[in-house]
């Protein structure tokens, strides 16, 4: 699939704001995952309140079955836009794009550190990245963009509840701990909702957040170490 130009670097929210749209359009909500052995969790670093400043990227794989963490991989670049609410695949696809170019092959499914269709135009940075990559993608992020909880989110670890915005579902809150804030987890691209919570379940191993996003979260931060040490 040929990606428009505007889909990645938008000359402005007008035509950021109708990308979107055309992304969550070319969606796919339904299951079309190959066979997983290879499983990875993305996410960005950078310095505080630095809207500007560059973005340090990184990619955590891990074997499948079994979840042996590989070699991160990780990149550094300067972003095409500064931080807008509601516009972060703009800020951050194109750092974890080229990190994810650096691999020596693409992950069979991606948990991105964000949110998928849970966004007010659908197009949230997991949904994003997937259509963009045509790889596989989960949204699991740690706060509420859009919608409510629907019903009651009970204290145990592994209830969920529906998180619905304006009468349709678009993902479910998880709550993986007892009493731990929830997580919200929705489809990105090419998963359904029922898979995403089962590989999120699965991936959390008694923590808040699945090892994919930790690991992800981690060697971002290094990055970002790394390249300020060298910048000295």
């Amino acid at each position: 699939m040929k990606v428009p130009s505007e889909w990645l670097s938008p000359p402005d929210l007008k035509t950021a704001s109708r990308a979107q749209i055309e992304i969550a359009a070319a969606a796919d909500r339904t299951d079309r995952i190959a066979a997983v052995a290879l499983i990875a969790g993305v996410d960005t670093s950078m310095k505080w309140r630095d809207t500007r400043g560059p973005i340090h990227a990184a990619v955590a794989p891990l074997r499948w079955p079994g979840g042996e963490p590989l070699d991160p991989i990780s990149t550094t670049l300067i972003p095409p836009m500064p931080y807008i609410p509601g516009y972060l695949g703009f800020r951050e696809c194109p750092s974890l794009i080229a990190a994810l170019d650096r691999m020596e092959r693409a992950p069979d499914l991606i948990l991105v550190d964000g949110h998928g269709i849970s966004h007010p135009r659908r197009c949230g940075i997991a949904t994003h990245l997937g259509v963009v990559t045509g790889i596989p993608t989960i949204g699991v992020a740690k706060s509420l963009l859009c919608g409510r909880i629907e019903g009651t989110l009970d204290e145990a670890a592994g209830s969920t509840a529906p998180l619905v915005d304006r009468d349709e579902q678009v993902g479910v809150a998880m709550r993986t701990r007892r009493r731990a804030n929830p997580i919200y987890v929705s489809t990105g691209h090419r998963v359904s909702l029922d898979s995403a919570v089962e590989w999120v379940s699965r991936l959390c191993d008694g923590r808040r957040l699945p090892i994919t996003t930790r690991l992800a979260h981690d060697a971002a931060n290094e990055r970002r170490r790394a390249w300020a040490v060298d910048q000295s």
